[in-house]
């Protein structure tokens, strides 16, 4: 018989490759009464979540020490991860008043403990959580939440004009994806995507007006300027600064995300909602697997060849 006071979950306990993963029984989570209860449908496997479970951070010494304090000295101090969800509201706190049970929502956790790698997840009501766009799957609107906040918040700081020249950086992952279409279609940029061969067709049909492969040519080494360069990846070490115009601004998907405020993420979340039901924007799934194949999913990010998002599915497809 089913115990409705307990869940699976996947748990990260200690650092290490994909393995160091597992799915365990717990105890469900209770909405406390600002909070709603989501039972999760889908969630992803985000860069994020891989970088935090082999603790793959970049920096210097210092840098290394103090992420270590911040996330968990052996292993994560958050066992459970998984940056995004979507799913179906099952229970509201008696304060909650802009949701209600059955509403089907989606939602970032990145501002609330994670927690997306679990059949439930209580999430303030004020937080990254939204109703899900009526015109995507469950599958779908689970890769927005975080990459779409990501992407949106720093793009913001960069105030693009319309007839600017934007240059994506890592084009073809799930913020260089977001960032080609918010760049074209809501900003009215002149997009230049940079990414692998294998993924030349997607970002074109992206919205891109050009396409660089990196494995072909270098973007610094022509005469092309732009007035904003976005790292989507933190990948690119050579110099950028000549290929930047006198005004130009560069966005680094690391460095200034730290930038956004969490008071404005809720705001952010909506205006991506707007802009899905308005066909303005769309999800890219490279690949999908149920909850009991998470190691594979995090051995396929790894490798960091994966074309937008990863998903992972807790129930059929809506």
């Amino acid at each position: 018989m089913e115990n409705r006071d307990k869940m699976k979950a996947v748990v990260c306990t200690k650092y290490g490759p994909p393995e160091v993963l597992q799915i365990k029984e717990i105890s469900k989570p209770i909405p406390k009464d600002n909070e709603v209860l989501i039972k999760i449908f889908a969630t992803t496997v985000h860069r994020g979540d891989s970088r935090m479970r082999g603790f793959d951070i970049p920096g210097p010494r210092w840098q290394l020490l103090l992420a270590r304090l911040f996330l968990g000295i052996r292993g994560p101090r958050k066992a459970i991860l998984g940056m995004e969800l979507a799913g179906e509201i099952e229970a509201v706190g008696k304060e909650v008043q802009q949701f209600k049970k059955g509403d089907k929502v989606y939602a970032s956790t990145v501002w609330s403990g994670f927690g997306g790698y679990a059949e439930y997840k209580c999430m303030a009501e004020d937080g990254a959580v939204a109703l899900k766009p009526s015109n995507m799957t469950f599958e779908e609107a689970t890769v927005i939440p975080s990459g779409g906040i990501t992407t949106l918040g720093i793009i913001k700081q960069a105030d693009i004009q319309s007839g600017q020249k934007v240059l994506i950086y890592g084009a073809s992952g799930s913020v260089g994806s977001f960032a080609v279409q918010l760049a074209k279609i809501y900003y009215g940029a002149e997009v230049t995507g940079v990414c692998s061969s294998a993924n030349l067709e997607l970002v074109k049909s992206l919205g891109a007006d050009r396409v660089i492969d990196y494995t072909k040519e270098d973007f610094t080494q022509s005469d092309e300027t732009y007035d904003v360069i976005f790292d989507a990846v933190d990948k690119y070490s050579g110099d950028f600064k000549k290929s930047l115009k006198n005004t130009g601004i560069y966005l680094n998907v690391d460095k200034n995300s730290d930038k956004i405020k969490k008071k404005n993420v809720n705001s952010l979340l909506k205006e991506l909602t707007e802009l899905i039901e308005a066909g303005k924007l769309k999800a890219v799934i490279d690949r999908t697997y149920p909850m009991e194949q998470i190691v594979e999913a995090h051995r396929y990010v790894d490798t960091w060849r994966k074309k937008g998002n990863v998903v992972i599915t807790m129930k059929p497809n809506d």
